[in-house]
């Protein structure tokens, strides 16, 4: 269980990055002062919870299904195999959060973007792309695939409705701090799977 909790905080951190993100681009509407800009950043931080989390809950659930329908030809490699996607996740979320170039997933640089449905979407997709691949790694993994996509989902859900708050109170600087932890976390866990 706490493998499996520490697998969905590590695949929540792209989300709950995003969010960071989403909650800094309200940091120049006056909070305190207005009813109407505390019920926006409620809202959004509702939807980042709700797209976020449910994006984070069936994307490894389409990686298990495939991976358990592969895993009868491959079982005597599949601890390395899912080593090696696990490494390769966590390193890729280490490289995009150290590297120089900042990716705002689709809201550009204008803070006046508008945040719908279909952005929502899109976002909530791109983020969570990895966990599909990471899917496959609950195949191995003595727990039910479905308990831990709603794990997953629900970690997510909460780190992204506190990661819109946190934003708003922050700014970024924490995006990269984030996306730091969930990919060493990513390759403890891949890991450990083969020791």
């Amino acid at each position: 269980m706490i493998e499996l909790l520490f697998l969905g905080i590590a695949l929540a951190m792209d989300a709950f990055a995003v969010s960071i993100g989403l909650g800094a681009k309200q940091a120049n509407v006056p909070f305190s002062s207005s009813a109407k800009a505390k019920s926006m950043l409620l809202r959004l931080a509702l939807m980042a919870a709700l797209y976020f989390g449910i994006a984070q809950g069936v994307m490894p659930l389409i990686g298990y299904l495939l991976g358990s329908a592969l895993l009868g030809w491959l079982a005597s490699a599949a601890p390395w195999i899912g080593c090696i996607i696990l490494v390769v996740l966590g390193a890729k979320m280490l490289y995009e959060a150290i590297s120089a170039e900042e990716e705002e997933e689709g809201l550009g640089s204008d803070n006046n973007t508008k945040i719908d449905h279909k952005l929502m979407t899109t976002m909530a997709i791109a983020t969570s792309i990895d966990a599909m691949a990471a899917g496959f790694t609950l195949n191995l993994l003595a727990v039910n695939a479905w308990i831990a996509c709603l794990i997953i989902a629900l970690v997510t859900a909460v780190f992204s409705f506190g990661g819109v708050y946190l934003g708003r109170q922050s700014g970024t600087w924490l995006e990269d701090k984030a996306e730091i932890l969930g990919g060493v976390v990513l390759i403890v866990i891949g890991i450990k799977m083969v020791l």
